[in-house]
């Protein structure tokens, strides 16, 4: 009986220590996972802290306004004055370099938050709904030759090759006012950067590029052998070009530029290029 009592006794123990095994932990608090949406308060706090981050958009060939140096670093007027301006505001800048027919397009897609590199304020782009800044450069269209050319006005290029950068108040001026002269061309080569079109014209496979009056100063001043000639083709205005809705952006830029203006980094950098000095409008 003693044996029995005993035997049940072991087996009630060995009972109670298998449920004790099967009794699970309990477990600790799990962290939110890592993608758990977070609290609006929680989201408006990580936005607030994240820096803005502005990306210019610009044409990489287009000295003195906007290229790239001889450290592969953006450089240019342009370029000086955006990277003063963020730093005002506290934004981190970037730069992206645009395909310059398609800038708009770019900018629209998001590729950049505005194009500032030279740009001509055209009343197209007005009508499209843009966003322009005020214009802080006057500008013409001029012809770009060989020295010993022998070309000295527009007129004389009958028959002969010539330039134009593609999207580009040059490809204007060829379709607008020039429209009855264009013609007489033996044929316009079109080329996406002025630097193509200053190596057709240096190869001898065109006479001349017409292209904007500080580019082609600027061009001329670092290669013998060329001449800017003096007939202004057309009258323009630089501007910067924000997507439609942007006017809040484009008036903190603008705000920022002109505590720089007042401050005198403006002009300072604008000391660095003197052949633009002169038609910069906050300076004139």
């Amino acid at each position: 009986m003693k044996k029995i009592f005993a035997m049940i006794l072991a087996l009630a123990m060995v009972f109670a220590l298998c449920a004790c095994g099967s009794t699970a932990a309990p477990a600790p608090s799990a962290a939110p996972a890592a993608n758990e949406e977070k609290a609006p308060e929680a989201e408006a706090e990580a936005e607030a802290a994240a820096p803005i981050v502005f990306t210019m958009g610009i044409d990489a060939e287009y000295p003195p306004f906007s290229y790239m140096d001889d450290n592969g670093d953006y450089a240019g007027f342009d370029v000086e004055i955006c990277r003063a301006a963020c730093e005002k505001l506290g934004w981190d800048f970037q730069v992206f370099g645009v395909n310059w027919d398609q800038k708009l397009i770019q900018l629209d897609a998001g590729e950049c938050d505005c194009v500032w590199s030279g740009m001509t304020i055209l009343d197209s782009m007005k009508e499209a709904g843009y966003v322009l800044s005020a214009p802080y450069y006057d500008n013409t269209q001029v012809l770009l030759v060989k020295a010993d050319s022998g070309v000295t006005v527009v007129a004389d290029l009958a028959g002969y090759a010539v330039a134009v950068q593609l999207g580009t108040s040059g490809e204007a001026l060829l379709q607008d006012d020039l429209a009855d002269v264009a013609p007489t061309f033996k044929n316009v080569v079109t080329c996406d950067s002025f630097l193509k079109c200053f190596t057709e014209l240096d190869g001898g496979a065109v006479d001349a590029v017409f292209v904007d009056m500080p580019v082609a100063v600027a061009y001329a001043a670092a290669h013998e052998g060329f001449t800017v000639l003096n007939e202004n083709l057309g009258a323009e205005q630089y501007g910067i070009a924000f997507r439609s809705g942007d006017a809040e952006l484009c008036a903190a830029i603008e705000g920022a530029v002109a505590e720089l203006v007042a401050d005198g980094t403006y002009a300072a950098i604008a000391a660095n290029y003197p052949d633009i000095v002169n038609n910069l409008l906050f300076l004139n």
